[in-house]
This record gives structure tokens, sequence and C-alpha cells, in this order.
């Protein structure tokens, strides 16, 4: 592990792409996993409940997608600029911007806080609760907003440590906080009889171990600190946070609305279409992780080479990074498929539930390859600066043509034109970033 700013700018302009990036990759991957499972494991065992304790957390899952996209957008925002810094050996300007996306981002984590609570039942509502949903969706949502300021500035501490080529760091905090959530979920819903509550607050508590853990990180080795002599904000920080954070919180927040947007849709066929596609969502969230890991190892790669000028190297990283995770997502994809069912069975044992979770399981598996090029697009754009069009591929598999489809679809095909929604979108997604990436990469050999 290079111990100096100058050490790791050499790591990461020369050091051959095809072991560079598995480096990188594997802990954010690791971290992505572990993530994915304890959020599976908060469905899994909220599902030994009953079906409006399952639907509950798919609800205020679209509001922790408001956290990760504030989070991402301070993160990715401030973690853009930090690596072209450091590839331009800029640590100074790197160490103002570290500091910048941190505090912003506990400021407004606080200020979610406080107007959540106090709009507590309408926001549930407006997230897509139904009445015999809402005490549940109530008593999570209260103890997940107590965390909000702390798992929002999680989000830019691990993506600082990213940008900076630092994924190790990251993953320590990441995974331990994931560990303990798992532990905590069957302690405080079941032996402490806290029920939907105890796995908000398992959810909570581990959020702010990972909290303390990433900010003990970024005071190791050669990071960045965060110093709060460093947060001085200025215009120009708005606008590089605003650049470099904007597709993220594109994608990240029209998530939250696509969740919203679907649970109001499903709403209409019962909760049991509700808890169905919440277990659909978690599911597809372990291919994805595996994805956004790879991805995420391919990043700091893409930025600190690009500010460094070093495009050959920029375009030998992006193609790698397609060509490997095509083959790993047929392979998830081919496993989803043939297992639909009996994945589902693991989290509501339920067959209403069941029924329509495996039907659009299935549809999401024929498009989930699709994701390689789409995910690794909008990566690469936002990372060599792009924002433009890193914004369109980002806002487009769940805005674009998520939000038309979910309204559309199921008008003309009931039920079925919800399980269709997410495919049609993914598949049009993919058709719009193709032609901006293979344009960005031309541009790069010109130059």
């Amino acid at each position: 592990m290079p111990q100096t700013m100058h050490e790791k700018f050499l790591h990461m302009t020369e050091t051959p792409i095809r072991r560079l990036i598995p480096e990188l990759a594997a802990p954010t991957i690791l971290s992505m996993l572990v993530t994915s499972f304890y959020n599976m494991a908060d469905t899994f065992f909220v599902g030994r409940i009953n079906t409006q304790a399952t639907a509950a957390v798919g609800v205020v899952f679209s509001f922790m997608a408001v956290l990760q996209a504030c989070g991402f957008f301070f993160g990715h925002g401030s973690g853009n600029y930090i690596s072209r810094r450091l590839g331009a050996e800029d640590i100074g300007n790197a160490s103002r911007m570290a500091a910048n996306g941190f505090f912003l981002s506990l400021i407004t984590g606080t200020a979610i806080l406080a107007a959540g609570l106090f709009f507590l039942e309408p926001l549930s509502l407006a997230l897509g609760s139904t009445p015999t949903i809402l005490p549940y969706t109530c008593d999570y949502l209260r103890i997940i907003l107590l965390g909000s300021p702390f798992i929002m500035s999680s989000f830019v501490m691990n993506n600082q440590l990213r940008y900076q080529g630092s994924a190790s760091y990251a993953m320590v905090g990441i995974v331990t906080g994931a560990v303990l959530n798992i532990a905590l979920d069957p302690l405080l819903i079941f032996t402490f009889q806290m029920g939907i509550a105890g796995a908000a607050a398992a959810t909570v508590i581990s959020q702010f171990v990972s909290f303390c853990i990433l900010l003990k990180m970024c005071a190791s080795g050669s990071n960045l600190r965060l110093s709060a002599r460093n947060f001085r904000p200025q215009p120009s920080d708005f606008l590089e946070i605003l650049r470099g954070g904007f597709p993220s919180l594109c994608r990240q927040g029209l998530a939250s609305v696509a969740t919203v947007a679907l649970n109001q849709s499903a709403g209409v066929f019962g909760d049991a279409a509700i808890a169905g596609m919440s277990v659909v969502a978690r599911v597809t969230m372990f291919a994805n992780s595996v994805l956004i890991g790879w991805g995420q190892g391919f990043q700091p790669v893409c930025g600190f080479n690009y500010g460094a000028k070093k495009y050959r190297r920029v375009q030998e990283a992006f193609w790698f990074c397609v060509k490997t995770a095509i083959v790993v997502l047929l392979g998830i994809a081919a496993a989803g498929w043939a297992l639909a069912p009996q994945i589902v069975a693991l989290f509501r044992d339920d067959p209403e539930v069941i029924a329509v979770a495996a039907a659009a399981l299935r549809w999401q598996c024929l498009t989930i390859p699709f994701g390689a090029w789409t995910v690794l697009t909008n990566m690469a754009l936002q990372s060599i600066g792009k924002s433009v069009s890193a914004s369109v591929t980002a806002a487009s598999r769940q805005g674009l043509f998520f939000l038309p489809a979910i309204w559309v679809l199921p008008r003309l095909l009931g039920l079925n034109g919800i399980l269709l929604s997410q495919p049609v979108s993914d598949l049009c997604s993919f058709l719009l970033a193709l032609p901006l990436m293979l344009a960005a990469l031309r541009e790069m050999q010109r130059t």
C-alpha cells in the first residue's frame, strides 16, 4: 500500500490496468456485497413478522435512497474533484474539497432529520405507504431519520476514500457496520421484541459505528485529513460539487422517486404486490452491488489518469471493466432466472408474494447484463468531468424511461405492466448510453 501521496500517484498511473483495477475493486465489491446482504437481512428478518412489515421496509427504502443520493452527491462531487487534483499532484485543493464535502453533508443530513420528524406521517404517505402499512412505516422511518446525518456522511467518507485510491480503508468501515447490522437484527427484532423498530434501530446503530470507523480511516495512512480548518466553501466549490455530484444525485434521487412510483402503482394490486416488488429490489441489488463495486474500482483509476492526461490508460481501463462485468452479470442473471421462486421464498413464504416477485425477478434477469455498459458509462463520464452526459445517463434508467413506463404499462397490461417496467427501462438506458460513451472514447483517442 503506497504511504505517500507521490507513491500513490505513481501506483495509480503506472500499475498495469489488469492488476490495478481488481486490486481497487476487490474491497469495494466486498463492501457492496456485505451491504447488499445486510439490506436483504432486514427484509429476511422483517419478513418473519408479516407482509405489511415487509412492505413497509420497501416503502422506507425509497427514503433511504434519498439519503444515499445526497451522500453520493457530496461524496462523488467532492471525490471526482479530489481524484483529478491528486492526479495533478495538487494536495492543498484536494484537502479543502474533502472537508467541504464532508461538513456540507453533515449539515444537510441534520436538516433532513428535523424536517422528516416534523412531517413524519405525510412523508410516509408520500413515499407510497397504504393505510394498512402506515403504522409500520412510521415506526421504521422515525428511527431511520435519527441516523440521517451519519448515514449521509458515511457515504461521503466512503466515496472520498475510494477516489483517493484507498478502497481498503473504506471497506473496513462499511463491512464492520454491515456485519454489526446483521447481528443486531434478530437480537432487537425478536429477543428484545422491538418488531420493525428493532430493524431500524439495528440499521442506525451500525451506520453510526461505520461513521466513527470511517472518520478514523480518513486520518490514517496517506489519506486526506478531514479538518474543520479546511471547511471554507466558496461558490466555485459548490459548482465543482454540483458538476461532479449531480449525475449521482440524478441516479440515486430518481431511484427514490421510481421506488415511490412503483409502490404507488403496485399498491393498486394489494400489499402482497408491494411486498413482492420490495423483495425483488433487494435481490437485484445483489447483482447491482457486484457491478457498482467493480465500477468503483474503475473510477479512481479513471479520474487519476484523466487528470494526469494518460487517456490511453482510461480507455484501456474502461474496456477491461465492461468486458469483465458482462461475463459476470450473465452468470448472475442465469442463476436468478433458474432459481427465482426459491430465492423469493427465502424472504417471504407467501404464495401471492412469491408469484409476483418470481415473475418480476425473471423479467429483470433478462436485462441485467446491459447494466454493465450503462453503469460504467455513467461512472466514466462522471469521473472525467462530462457532467451533462453523465447526468443524462444517470437519469435515464429510473427517470427518463422508468417513470413513463411505470405510468403507462400498468394501465395497458395491469400487473404485468409493473413487472415489465424495469426491464424496458434497462434496455432503453443501454441504447442511450451506447453512443454517448463511444463518442467520449473517440474524443480521448484524438487528444
